[in-house]
């Protein structure tokens, strides 16, 4: 390499901010999936999807990560932790231990070279061009017009799942 090609090269905050924020995305996934606790692993998810939130508000789409950050820490990780408590789950170190782990291993690295090859295949050579700026009350806009009954129906399903769980939590 020619040292007076990466001579002035310097490296931006963001560019720092988005490696440390995706390292620590890294590691709390990886504790997820090592975690013999589901609480445990609960908790390192809120940390892998806080982390992939701040990588959005980082890059400049304040929408998708205060989106991601609200929605999916704020309420996905909390139902999931309220289902394991109503569900009386087994929580513990053994809970969640079996040996099917090399199976599992196989099969997570089968679907992701899939998913690769598809996505290169697909979109291999192709540059995202970024001219347009898409503001947050378009996008409100749009949802709350043209998608507000898909919007409506979901909310709906998932204040009816959330019943349904309560039923069928409660001991008689």
């Amino acid at each position: 390499m020619d040292p007076e090609a990466t001579e002035g090269a310097v490296v931006s905050w963001p560019a720092v901010f988005v490696a440390i924020f995706g390292a620590v995305a890294a590691l709390s996934a990886v504790a997820v999936v090592l975690s013999r606790n589901v609480v445990h692993a609960a908790l390192y998810l809120v940390v892998v999807l806080g982390a992939a939130g701040a990588i959005f508000l980082v890059l400049g789409a304040e929408f998708v990560g205060w989106t991601q950050i609200l929605i999916y820490v704020g309420a996905i990780v909390v139902l999931l932790l309220f289902g394991l408590m109503l569900t009386a789950a087994p929580i513990g170190t053994h809970a969640l231990d079996n040996q099917q782990r090399g199976v599992a291993f196989m099969t997570s690295a089968a679907v992701f070279g899939v998913f690769t090859f598809i996505i290169w295949r697909s979109f291999g050579s192709q540059r995202i061009h970024l001219n347009q700026v898409v503001r947050t009350s378009d996008v409100g806009r749009s949802l709350f017009s043209g998608y507000i009954l898909p919007f409506e129906v979901v909310s709906v399903l998932l204040l009816a799942a959330l019943v349904g769980a309560i039923v069928l939590a409660k001991k008689d």
